[in-house]
């Protein structure tokens, strides 16, 4: 039985949720306002800070741990990051995905954590492959209901950003908590971030516009990040590597796929912009299919298709439309 954590429905409630009583207290406010300087904020991938930049405007700095074009998964911390941690206001980050920056936060002095995975609902995809450094499966005689807990959560899928919905959800939480924590600039953050909730709505809309009449309902991906798309969008994500995008497919996996694009009429196999599309390509020629680039939005470079989120979810949709064969 999947264990899953509970939904948070209301803006508030999950501030309050991710920054308990004691994370708004005076020091943190004063290190935001500190000689009329900007709110400090770490984020730990691009999808915070896309939040994070949104969101705070001209009253936030905002930095990164992972850098443009570094697959995040694996993101080793370096003791400058560290120290640069510490001394921010806030860091803003999604537990499960990178280990060593979850340790990092977790062992920090902040005062404002704000982790998204707290602010809407992740989900066990079960099709995916929970290899993010967690271990694999385990019998369950031998485990007791405390480790079945922890590990029942690191198999929750992280990838949570690719539904604009749940991306929406996460968005409203983040507004909420940077607010409290720098009240002198709640009404434009409660601002800014009522005007990126409407327009991830409206994408939500031209998605599911987009993708409601296909030929096929199949797609297949390098890795499997597009769990919460294809659940909102009637969709059917077949990944090659499970959630590790470095993991090699067997065999066995190749032959399946090969199998099921046959019979389900998959035309394209997708890889993405930050790590090797060599597999993909491979299964590809084997099965005379075509590959094209859907992208994860773990990071942008020169290579995507689009300089900030929405154009490179206009960009996933272009790709999908055409491998679907939307009508």
């Amino acid at each position: 039985m999947n264990v899953r954590r509970p939904h948070i429905s209301g803006a508030a409630l999950a501030a309050v949720a991710v920054l308990g009583i004691g994370s708004l207290s005076a020091c943190s406010t004063d290190s935001a306002a500190a000689g009329g300087g900007r709110f400090d904020v770490v984020a730990s991938f691009y999808p915070m800070q896309f939040l994070a930049e949104r969101i705070g405007g001209d009253h936030v700095h905002v930095t990164t741990l992972t850098e443009p074009g570094q697959e995040p998964h694996e993101l080793e911390l370096s003791l400058h990051q560290r120290a640069e941690l510490e001394e921010s206001d806030a860091a803003l980050f999604l537990s499960g995905l990178q280990p060593s920056v979850d340790e990092a936060i977790e062992q920090s002095g902040l005062k404002t954590k704000i982790d998204a995975a707290d602010l809407t609902k992740l989900e066990d995809h079960g099709d995916v492959e929970h290899d993010h450094g967690h271990g694999g499966g385990h019998s369950g005689e031998e485990h007791s209901a405390e480790e079945h807990s922890e590990e029942d959560s690191h198999h929750l899928d992280p990838h949570v950003w690719l539904d604009p919905v749940k991306y929406a959800e996460i968005a409203e939480g983040v507004g909420t908590a940077f607010a409290k924590a720098d009240p002198e600039h709640a009404t434009d953050y409660r601002e800014n971030t009522d005007a990126l909730v409407d327009r991830l709505h409206a994408l939500d809309t031209e998605l599911r516009d987009g993708l409601k009449n296909t030929k096929t309902k199949v797609f297949f991906t390098n890795h499997a990040s597009f769990g919460y798309f294809a659940e909102r969008y009637g969709l059917t994500q077949e990944a090659i590597s499970g959630v590790d995008p470095e993991s090699e497919p067997s065999p066995a996996r190749i032959k399946e796929l090969r199998d099921e694009a046959r019979a389900d009429g998959v035309t394209t196999v997708f890889y993405e912009t930050l790590v090797s599309g060599k597999t993909a390509k491979t299964l590809a020629r084997g099965a005379g299919l075509r590959t094209d680039v859907l992208d994860p939005l773990e990071g942008i470079t020169g290579k995507s298709r689009g300089d900030d989120y929405f154009a490179v979810m206009e960009a996933n949709l272009t790709a999908l439309k055409k491998a679907l064969g939307a009508r």
